[in-house]
């Protein structure tokens, strides 16, 4: 896991824009998209806690989903990285999350790998993200097989924005923040 500390709530708008933006990846994923979009909206005014700063990031993106910038939407979301086995490296953050994805028979993480790809194949350009944090395998796989027969989009996207801020909320707390 990181070594770094959220610096206290109080003082988050007075950070310059690279700490701004290191903040931002720690909480969610490391995405030049996602950093460009919140950092002007989010840290223009005084926030509570870390619970507060990650709804109000929540609020933006859903706000995001009523237009129609379906790329930027899709790269946001793609910054997440693929469940189970990885060709990219991981974020500390991801790979904690994840470990509980690891120990699995090899028929598993075939079946992982091939959800992935046909999640990707009927949600293009998209990624499958989901609060992993204590779930099963087959819990997760199990959602994602009704994910992928659901086939819809817009749903998927919203639900992949509200597990993003899921995320966030668990790794401020881990990172110190006081919720």
């Amino acid at each position: 896991m990181s070594n770094y500390i959220l610096p206290p709530i109080s003082s988050i708008t007075s950070l310059d824009t690279q700490a701004k933006v290191q903040l931002l990846t720690h909480l969610f994923e490391k995405c030049e998209t996602l950093t460009s979009y919140l950092v002007p909206e989010l840290f223009n005014q005084n926030h509570t806690s870390y619970v507060n700063l990650i709804e109000a990031a929540r609020s933006l993106l859903l706000k995001l989903l009523e237009g129609s910038d379906f790329q930027r939407i899709n790269r946001i979301i793609a910054a997440h990285p693929r469940l189970g086995p990885q060709k990219q490296q991981l974020s500390s953050h991801s790979s904690s999350e994840q470990k509980s994805l690891a120990a699995s028979s090899p028929e598993e993480t075939e079946k992982l790998v091939s959800l992935n790809e046909e999640y990707e194949a009927v949600f293009p350009g998209l990624r499958y993200v989901v609060f992993v944090n204590g779930r099963s395998r087959a819990s997760i796989m199990e959602n994602m097989r009704k994910r992928i027969d659901r086939g819809d989009v817009g749903l998927e996207r919203r639900e992949a924005f509200e597990a993003m801020c899921d995320i966030a909320l668990d790794r401020a707390k881990k990172l110190g923040a006081k919720l």
